[in-house]
């Protein structure tokens, strides 16, 4: 009678469902690590798997658990080999030592503390990646430091208690590390001719998934075998080896389509930002250092959100101050090679803004209306013609493009630095880290100005009068709080207001409503006022309330300010300390001649026609 086969077990059939599900996986099925069954006994209570530095990983077959837990605990083990956790050169604790002249690796470490530090690592990042179910002991909400580096989270639990954290993150079970034998350390030295070849699989395996994404958002099919193009190439570039753009690179869909660039009148490129695609010229037959420099161009347009600080510029001049900028980072980054063609770059505006650029080139339009940006002569290329809300198609997942970008580019900026991967200026780390903080409204930075002239009033104790609650207490004396005595001129400034027709109504009341409400708010009494179109009118002193409901704007003809200027630096009644705000749209005389403190508030899109020291504030209505 023949023999009845066995029947495998439900732990048996879940943990070979949770290998094949890791053995499909883009990424980890091309990682190191031998898969070995064997029983409970090795393994503390609830413990699935253990991994040694040699590349074995061995799993509790007696153990039931779901197949996504299974493929958890697998790419957990195998993540281990690929950060060389392992490796004495990236452990914190390992120190080089010389006995009788030989050299030898001196362990200074917790190896238990370390193997926590890796596994907290290794959760956070399969939690990113989404990749199966961590065991039911594992969960990160209790550990409270930074996750961006396997030495910080060491160096962090070594500065505590460890007792304060008493869970288990990895996969051996209760009081067990999963890391066999970290006493001996791999020494990976290439002088020695000995690679870390599970890093190498990483590396490897990691640029090929992001490759394969690429083709995927691009619209390829992922069995295609058609070559990719240099384009194509050039975004997996980015993506497996240049951390700051690789986010931003994996959002864009990149188009080399020659019909749409002569449609669209595109030279070299262009970024259509609110669309989330990328315009290569296949015409423009740019090299791949050349291509490179490029597309991290139009990706910087679009990370650093040129099209939502245009704000009322000229689009074309603002987009040429941007290339400026943008040019000298990645020439100062060594990103690539700057083509022959459609590159602006001056070393002589190198640590300049894009707004200061902008208003150089204001004011010298005859200049700079000769270049030409990657679009060609006259035309900006930044495209901003279509409105996509989200770059998911989920709505319950979605997030604004501008939001995209600027995390794109954030977290590129952490993981660049973290990593050592490149030099990066010390002006586009400053606009990148800007991007996350909520911009100060133009009237708080106004209502700064004042405050530096005018501190407000201290108010004091005095018996001379008594307090209005005097009557409840007979018996106990109160005192009243009064305002400290000040000199009216002391308190005092000059408001120039430029009315000719270029400055609308709205406008002028807009920017005189702010300054009365700050003027009544610091107790300044009152305000010299001067009207200026094509000759200066004086208003003489008004209160706050007065400057923000009963003025009446006499001239509306042409616009000169230094009549106005003269007029309150010539005043005897004029305090020699008080500041002037001069109120204008930029339409004015080409200099003017100020000897005292001053500020400008312009209407937001509007420019100065020279270069100031002094602040300048753009308001808006909104």
């Amino acid at each position: 009678m023949a023999k009845t086969k066995k029947q495998p077990s439900a732990a048996e059939l879940n943990l070979e469902q949770g290998i094949h599900l890791v053995e499909s996986h883009l990424l980890f099925s091309k990682l190191g690590g031998r898969i070995s069954l064997s029983d409970k006994n090795r393994f503390a209570k609830g413990g699935a798997a253990l991994v040694s530095g040699e590349g074995s990983i061995y799993l509790n077959k007696e153990l039931l658990l779901s197949p996504s837990q299974w493929a958890y605990s697998i790419a957990h083990c195998r993540l281990h080999l690929a950060f060389g956790h392992f490796d004495a050169n990236h452990m914190p604790g390992y120190e080089v030592a010389q006995t009788d002249g030989s050299t030898y690796w001196k362990p200074v470490y917790r190896a238990s503390l370390w193997n926590m530090a890796c596994d907290i690592f290794i959760t956070k990042f399969l939690a990113d990646m989404k990749f199966g179910q961590p065991l039911p002991y594992v969960s990160l909400d209790a550990f409270p430091g930074s996750i961006t580096d396997e030495r910080k989270i060491y160096t962090y639990l070594l500065e505590t208690n460890q007792a304060e954290f008493p869970q288990n993150y990895g996969t051996a079970g209760s009081g067990m590390c999963d890391m066999l034998r970290l006493e001996n350390p791999i020494r990976y030295q290439e002088k020695l001719g000995r690679r870390n070849l599970f890093a190498e699989k990483f590396a490897w395996a990691l640029a090929n998934s992001a490759s394969h994404a690429v083709s995927i958002a691009s619209g390829r099919s992922a069995l295609s075998r058609t070559a990719m193009t240099k384009s194509e190439q050039a975004t997996a570039w980015f993506i497996g080896h240049y951390p700051l753009l690789g986010g931003l690179a994996a959002g864009f869909r990149i188009i080399e389509d020659a019909d749409i660039c002569i449609r669209e009148e595109i030279q070299v490129a262009a970024v259509d930002v609110t669309a989330g695609e990328l315009y290569i010229n296949p015409a423009a037959t740019l090299n791949f250092e050349e291509l490179k420099f490029v597309m991290a161009h139009e990706f910087l347009h679009a990370g650093l959100m040129h099209h939502e600080r245009c704000q009322g510029r000229n689009p074309y001049f603002w987009n040429i101050a941007c290339d400026y900028v943008i040019n000298g980072w990645l020439h100062d980054m060594g990103v690539g090679q700057m083509p022959q063609i459609g590159v602006l770059y001056d070393e002589t505006l190198a640590g300049r803004s894009a707004e200061s650029i902008y208003d150089q080139i204001i004011t010298d339009i005859k200049t700079f209306k000769k270049d030409n940006t990657l679009r060609g002569y006259g035309k900006g290329d930044i495209f901003t013609k279509k409105k996509m809300p989200s770059v998911f198609s989920d709505a319950s997942s979605a997030v604004s493009l501008d939001e995209f970008y600027k995390s794109a580019l954030a977290q590129g900026l952490e993981y660049h630095q973290a990593r050592g991967r490149g030099y990066v200026p010390a002006g586009l780390i400053e606009e990148i880290r800007a991007l996350a903080m909520p911009p100060i409204p133009w009237d708080v930075k106004l209502a700064n100005w004042f405050d530096s002239y005018f501190p407000a009033v201290e108010k004091t104790r005095s018996y001379s009068r008594p307090s209005r609650r005097q009557a409840s207490t007979p018996d106990i004396p109160r005192p009243s709080y009064i305002e400290t005595a000040f000199s009216e001129n002391a308190r005092t400034f000059g408001v120039i207001v430029d009315t000719s027709g270029s400055m609308s109504t709205k406008d002028i009341g807009l920017a005189l409503g702010a300054i009365a409400s700050y003027s009544a708010s610091r107790s300044v009494p009152f305000a010299r006022v001067v009207f200026c179109d094509a000759a200066a009118y004086d208003a003489g002193y008004l209160a706050p309330e007065d400057i923000a409901g009963r003025v009446e704007v006499r001239g509306r003809g042409g616009t000169k300010l230094q009549p106005g200027v003269d007029l309150l630096e010539q005043a005897k009644d004029f305090p020699k300390g008080g500041p002037i705000l001069l109120i204008t749209d930029g339409e004015i005389e080409p200099s003017l001649s100020i000897h005292r403190d001053h500020a400008y508030l312009l209407p937001r899109g509007c420019h100065l026609p020279f270069r100031t020291k002094s602040e300048v504030f753009y308001f808006s209505e909104n």
